[in-house]
């Protein structure tokens, strides 16, 4: 695979300043320029060389250079902001081929309509919707969505809550989630100082990969989801206090628990019954 076109594009930097872009606050737009970074992040990406990837909000395209660097099969890059386009074209024109940018509202845009048999999904998520983007993949991937992998940035703040157990701080309804479908790791960390514009908080890397055992076992998502967000609302109350009339010993449960003491699995078992 001839990558000589895409190394031979200007920097990232560089294309900004003679488009006459900056980033935008209105659509959380934190770009990375450090291609060591970028780098790292599509190496991470499992068996890239052989995966479609799916990419939301590639900006100047800093993270989709590096993916087709790194010898993605082929790159559907979904960016809502369309004063990109003249630096993604010449990225498109670069890719031969290999690269195809979708305008559009992540939130909106459908990836079941690309037609993928699978695909994988990495990118630098936008601040403001990323949790909500990561909900809608994992209840689609419980719906049987062909997902092989999620290679996913966020505030660490974030990263933690995703890979939370009951009893930690920062465990709740996004950690229940992500625990009945998938494996997920906080792959490394990513300081502030390596986005444009730099945020007050730091990022880390996170990588979800779907488990068919759990999704097998789950149940109804959506009906965990519910639950979740009623339990998890009112986190130091007890559950007897939110939901009364339960008989919680069913679920090996005295009623007195809160919320983040209960297992993603319990949670499973209840949301089958009471949602």
């Amino acid at each position: 695979m001839n990558t000589d076109k895409i190394k031979s594009l200007p920097p990232v930097a560089e294309m900004m300043r003679n488009a006459g872009l900056e980033p935008k606050k209105q659509f959380g737009q934190n770009f990375l320029f450090d291609l060591n970074l970028t780098g790292r992040i599509a190496r991470s990406v499992p068996d890239i060389t052989t995966t479609d990837v799916i990419e939301v909000g590639p900006g100047p395209g800093g993270l989709t250079r590096a993916l087709l660097l790194a010898g993605a099969s082929r790159v559907i890059a979904i960016e809502k902001d369309e004063t990109t386009k003249p630096i993604l074209d010449e990225i498109v024109a670069a890719s031969d081929g290999r690269l195809t940018v979708v305008y559009g509202d992540a939130m909106r845009v459908k990836i079941s309509e690309f037609g993928l048999s699978e695909y994988a999904i990495c990118s630098n998520l936008p601040y403001n919707v990323g949790t909500e983007l990561l909900v809608n993949w994992l209840t689609a991937v419980a719906h049987g969505a062909p997902i092989k992998s999620m290679t996913l940035m966020f505030q660490r703040e974030v990263a933690r809550r995703i890979v939370a157990r009951p009893g930690d701080d920062e465990y709740g309804r996004l950690s229940v989630l992500v625990s009945l479908v998938s494996d997920a790791r906080i792959l490394f960390d990513v300081p502030n100082t390596a986005f444009v514009p730099r945020p007050k908080v730091q990022s880390a890397v996170v990588q979800l990969i779907p488990n068919t055992e759990k999704i097998r076992i789950v149940g109804d998502i959506d009906a965990v989801g519910k639950l979740t967000a009623k339990l998890f609302g009112q986190r130091r109350k007890m559950i007897r206090g939110i939901m009364p009339n339960v008989d919680w010993a069913q679920f090996g449960l005295t009623g007195t628990e809160r919320a983040e003491e209960i297992a993603p699995e319990t949670f499973a078992k209840m949301a089958h019954i009471l949602i």
